[in-house]
């Protein structure tokens, strides 16, 4: 058993983990929105692993410095078989499996199937929104909503109205969804945001049961008085009211949204023209309810502990996942144990990487991941320098079941003159 390490094995993983890493943020990039997430994941650490796996054969295949000459000669071309089995298909399952886990509902945390849109219809709109563009940001993102979800709709100014109730998503709605905001008109009302947010509670007790998350999306270019009482209700049911000021000149304005957001757990977003409503209100949307193991994990889960130490342990166990499948490869039970090992120890640090690195802009979580495979890379290949490994050689030792004869020279020798069991003289 020997500390050692393949300097060439070392360079390579981390080329096959770069190469790997590009791989997987096109996949991210191109079928997030297109592809069941669990089945996404499971292919990107699939893709990882095969890379970096690949390309640490490579290297030992060149210069065997871990298995030893003898493994070149007699197990490289298993080694060569076992490369997809033990890398793409095992951390697809890996990483589908603890997808999977991590899309369960955990310590009462509800998934987002019902979204509250409340918009501002008062007479400064006839300024700020001459165009009437929150009403199509609100028929684009209904177009863009998956089948089990429901949307409803509420309308303010002096006082606020029921524009849709909660209503099931499917094709024959969108259409009436469409129908219905083509119809709204702006009034000349003010902005009361008590009553607003009174209505909207209103229709989700009616009508919400405790299987259903709820988020609300609030939309104004005003400010207005609030009753402290109309956040409590939404403070108790854990619903995040995400607060959009559409050209806010007024600190005042732009203070109670920010505040109404902060106190409910949701964002705030800060609009200078109503041409970016569209945009606004698909970024909102597109970031409900939205967690895989390596991008962002929104409300209501983000500040959850459950899922920031499952986070962590998840990652963890892939990474170990990871470095025993390469040692698989290689046929090699020390090398699974070492490879192992140092997997866990990668996964760990990757996973705290990933738990409080993402989630900051888009550009940041993409060089997040890619240290976060980085890590994976480097810690697998030069971990057998901590934990020692061994040739895994046997040997075959073969016995004969038939006695060996033996020569009359090597029998008992008699004196002359003697006779079985007697002594003549």
């Amino acid at each position: 058993m020997q500390r050692k390490v393949n300097w060439l094995m070392l360079l390579f993983s981390l080329i096959g983990g770069a190469i790997g890493f590009i791989l997987g943020e096109w996949l991210i990039h191109s079928y997030f929105d297109r592809m069941p997430r669990v089945i996404l994941i499971g292919l990107y650490f699939g893709i990882i692993s095969l890379f970096i796996g690949g390309f640490c054969l490579l290297a030992e295949t060149i210069s065997p410095k871990l298995s030893g000459a003898s493994w070149r000669q007699r197990y490289a071309g298993l080694s060569w078989k076992l490369f997809v089995p033990a890398t793409l298909v095992l951390m697809f399952l890996g990483g589908l499996g603890g997808e999977a886990i991590y899309q369960i509902g955990f310590n009462g945390v509800k998934s987002i199937r019902d979204v509250v849109v409340v918009i501002d219809n008062s007479g400064s709109m006839l300024e700020t929104d001459a165009q009437n563009q929150r009403f199509q940001a609100v028929k684009n993102m209904v177009n863009s909503m998956d089948d089990d979800k429901r949307v409803g709709i509420i309308g303010f100014s002096d006082q606020a109205s029921v524009v849709l109730p909660l209503t099931e998503i499917n094709d024959a709605s969108k259409q009436q969804i469409t129908t219905t905001m083509d119809a709204m008109a702006t009034t000349t009302g003010g902005t009361n945001f008590t009553g607003a947010l009174e209505t909207a509670m209103q229709q989700i007790t009616a009508q919400n049961d405790d299987t259903r998350g709820t988020v609300v999306i609030m939309l104004s270019d005003g400010y207005s008085a609030l009753d402290s009482s109309a956040l409590a209700p939404y403070q108790a049911k854990g619903i995040s009211i995400n607060t959009v000021g559409l050209n806010l000149t007024d600190a005042g304005g732009t203070n109670l949204l920010t505040d109404i957001a902060s106190q409910t757990g949701g964002n705030y977003y800060n609009v200078s023209d109503a041409s970016q409503l569209p945009q606004t209100f698909q970024q909102i949307y597109d970031t409900l309810d939205k967690r895989t193991l390596v991008t962002e994990r929104s409300e209501p889960f983000y500040s959850n502990l459950y899922y920031v130490i499952l986070h962590v342990i998840l990652v963890m166990l892939l990474g170990a996942l990871m470095g025993v499948g390469m040692g698989l490869m290689f046929d090699n039970r020390f090398l699974a144990r070492s490879f192992g090992i140092g997997g866990g120890v990668a996964g760990l640090l990757a996973g705290w990487l990933l738990e409080w690195g993402i989630g900051k802009t888009d550009w940041t979580d993409g060089v997040v991941r890619f240290l976060a495979v980085m890590i994976l890379a480097f810690i697998i290949a030069i971990f057998t320098l901590v934990v020692p490994i061994g040739e895994n050689s046997k040997r075959m030792i073969k016995r004969s079941s038939t006695p060996t004869p033996t020569t009359p020279s090597e029998g008992p020798r008699r004196r002359r003159g003697t006779s079985s069991g007697t002594f003549q003289r």
